[in-house]
């Protein structure tokens, strides 16, 4: 897949202050690529081993211990409705921070292929996500952007997961924690 790029007269009008422009972090799952508001994104790591956890949902790729906290891991290619991805030199984990809801935000690592790179998207070329002809949720979906002559669509990661999925994810980690903390001496 090509590399997005944004035509010289959007990035004029981006520095001469006369168009509104929204960040995004572009990035490919199972040869797609998606945004996400750049407001989202905590940190970009490298993918470390991940601990795979019984019982859990398939698009659950295990937990990370990450200085000390445990952060679940989605494979966002399991949760779109892909196949489970593959482990590359380029695949990396997304730290995000979700919130359903009312309360404290959750850490999530969410396993993308491969980020791309920021992008700045004027305002008035994000529209509403379409209420048909996607192979996505349409709630995963927060928005469309459009980049020059493509559409690229934007996630929200606040909908990725339900509440009862956060709040179990949530549960998942702190016994995960707990069952850390009684094995160390």
């Amino acid at each position: 897949m090509g590399e997005l790029v944004v035509s010289d007269k959007r990035v004029e009008a981006a520095r001469d202050g006369t168009e509104e422009m929204c960040q995004y972090l572009t990035f490919s799952v199972s040869d797609e690529c998606f945004a996400m508001s750049i407001g989202a994104v905590k940190e970009i790591i490298e993918t470390p081993q991940v601990t795979r956890v019984p019982m859990t949902p398939d698009y659950i790729r295990g937990v990370i211990n990450l200085r000390g906290s445990v952060v679940p891991v989605v494979d966002l290619g399991a949760r779109l409705g892909r196949s489970p991805l593959i482990l590359t030199k380029r695949s990396c984990i997304v730290l995000v921070e979700v919130r359903a809801g009312v309360g404290d935000g959750h850490v999530l690592g969410m396993l993308v292929d491969e980020v791309k790179s920021i992008l700045d998207i004027a305002r008035d070329d994000i529209r509403p996500p379409p209420e048909f002809g996607s192979e996505i949720r349409t709630d995963f979906i927060e928005a469309m952007g459009r980049v020059d002559d493509i559409f690229l669509i934007i996630l929200s990661m606040d909908h990725v997961l339900s509440i009862q999925e956060l709040a179990a994810l949530r549960r998942l980690g702190e016994e995960a924690a707990q069952t850390s903390q009684d094995v160390d001496p």
